[in-house]
């Protein structure tokens, strides 16, 4: 598998924005479709697609805090490099 870039440009940051909110959409859609059928068949299909997407956007919003949270780590700890008082010689 491929791994993903260490820093997410501001294009790509706008791109998952928008992924994000078409799974979101998706799971909306489906859920209400769900609710409104009658067909046991039918709702079980919604359901499944709906659960799919909800899996899709919990991924994605994984690895981006996943990111995030390395990207905060690396610039607190750059941070702490330079507040160390310099050692006296």
């Amino acid at each position: 598998m491929v791994k993903p870039p260490n820093v997410i440009t501001t294009k790509d940051a706008l791109y998952l924005k928008d992924i994000l909110g078409w799974e979101l959409l998706a799971v909306k859609k489906c859920t209400n479709l769900q609710q409104q059928v009658q067909d046991p068949a039918l709702k079980q299909l919604f359901s499944e697609i709906a659960g799919m997407h909800r899996r899709h956007y919990d991924t994605l919003l994984g690895h981006l805090q996943t990111q995030n949270a390395a990207q905060i780590q690396s610039f607190q700890a750059q941070a702490q490099m330079t507040r160390e008082p310099q050692a006296v010689r």
